[in-house]
């Protein structure tokens, strides 16, 4: 009797553990449970909008066939040097006429619609479009896109193919969708925790690499000018004025090869800038972009390494504590994009304060002639932050009225550019080998 006794004491206490270590489990399971993907519409260059504002027949704008270029973090700013490209061209997007469509009496109906996408009024519009300039996307593109239904403008999730040319604000921001006019706004989600559906004449396109999608986040500053990269020779970089549409475009040599900094102590703000001004683009290892102030331990390639122009350097860092969720942008609001402020200086290698450019120093100020009207969309003063680029060497050919950049990098939006010329595709990524944005979850 004492051994049975025993034996269903040692029973009922086995229960209780079994019972305690579900629980535990249950627990456990519930709190790593990750949030739900993002669904993400996939949008094909030269594929037409299935609910736009203007009829793309008419011509307003023009998308390219390019290779998608290979990126080192899925948020990059819009100053990145090499993020955005263009093409000799001035007829990728006709902001002219989108402005008068849009301030049109008949279309007042979609003007509204379209200006309320943007939180701008309708008689902001056209000095809106006048700071807005036009560019190809060198990435697949993470956005908040609209189609127009039913009198107003529905917002979803999109990704949008390298090659699609649209309209960027001062501060490197997709603005505008230009074949259809429809309006973009920031992605919000976790780029690194997207689903994205191909269909609807979008098949999965050639070149799609879920490692290098990547979402814009402003630049810290307006800028004056976009450092973009020739989609047909890599070899050519284009200075193009903010506000305007090619006329007043500017060659620089974008094979020149500039050496990688010393980063190491800096500040992950402050080596992005001492970077941007390098002309080159930053990376990070990592899912999430490191804090502003988490400090730099080792780039990638080491200090020294020459590149082109817009190739990247992978960052590692510590840990900082202002960084925000895992791959969510931080974009402002439209309606009020605030400038960065300067980050706390930890070493002597920091670079001169936030109010400097933050990018290759011009050395003459834009052509008087280029229009520079500045979007209405924030207050902010127009402090030129996007930088001019190198001169272009004498036997380049200067394709534009504009004044040749300096011969320091520039910085802008254009990805970096291969040596080898392109004819319809973007260049293959030849940087260095470095830790990709952490996309696993986009499918």
């Amino acid at each position: 009797m004492t051994f049975r006794a025993f034996m269903q004491r040692a029973g009922k206490s086995a229960i209780r553990r079994i019972a305690v270590l579900l629980v535990l489990v249950i627990a456990v399971g519930g709190c790593d449970r990750s949030p739900p993907l993002t669904l993400v519409r996939a949008v094909a260059a030269g594929v037409p909008a299935l609910s736009p504002f203007f009829d793309e027949h008419r011509g307003l704008g023009h998308d390219q066939a390019i290779r998608p270029s290979i990126g080192r973090g899925s948020l990059q700013q819009g100053d990145t040097p090499g993020l955005y490209g263009g093409t000799r061209e001035t007829s990728v997007c006709d902001v002219a006429k989108l402005k008068a469509f849009l301030t049109d009496p008949a279309n007042h109906r979609k003007a509204r619609a379209w200006a309320a996408a943007l939180d701008i009024t309708t008689d902001r519009i056209p000095g809106y479009l006048d700071g807005l300039t036009p560019v190809l996307l060198r990435h697949d593109t993470l956005v908040r896109n609209h189609d127009y239904k039913k009198g107003k403008a529905t917002p979803f999730d999109s990704l949008l193919q390298a090659g699609i040319a649209v309209l960027v604000d001062e501060q490197g921001l997709p603005a505008v969708k230009c074949s259809c006019g429809n309006p973009l706004r920031p992605f919000a989600g976790d780029t690194n925790r997207v689903s994205v559906k191909f269909g609807n004449g979008s098949r999965k396109w050639e070149g799609y690499e879920r490692s290098s999608v990547v979402a814009v986040r402003p630049a810290p500053r307006k800028l004056e000018r976009l450092a973009l990269v020739d989609v047909t020779d890599p070899a050519r970089g284009i200075a193009r004025p903010v506000g305007t549409t090619g006329g007043h475009d500017e060659s620089f040599d974008a094979g020149r090869r500039r050496a990688v900094p010393d980063l190491r102590g800096a500040t992950f703000a402050e080596a992005s800038r001492m970077l941007t001004g390098q002309g080159l683009a930053v990376g990070y290892a990592g899912k999430a972009r490191p804090a502003d102030d988490a400090q730099v331990t080792v780039s990638d390639p080491p200090a020294g390494t020459r590149l082109r122009f817009g190739q990247y350097v992978t960052l590692s860092t510590t840990d900082g504590t202002s960084s925000g969720p895992s791959g969510a942008p931080t974009a402002p609001p439209a309606t009020s994009p605030s400038p960065r402020s300067s980050p706390p200086s930890r070493t002597p290698k920091a670079p001169p304060s936030s109010s400097a450019p933050s990018s290759f120093s011009p050395s003459s100020s834009p052509p008087s002639s280029a229009p520079k009207t500045g979007s209405t969309r924030t207050g902010a003063p127009a402090t030129s932050s996007a930088p001019p680029p190198p001169p272009p060497p004498s036997s380049a050919p200067v394709t534009t009225s504009a004044p040749p950049p300096p011969g320091t990098p520039i910085t802008t939006s254009a990805p970096p550019p291969s040596s080898a010329p392109v004819t319809t595709s973007a260049p293959a990524a030849s940087e260095p080998v470095s830790s990709g944005p952490a996309s696993s979850a986009i499918t």
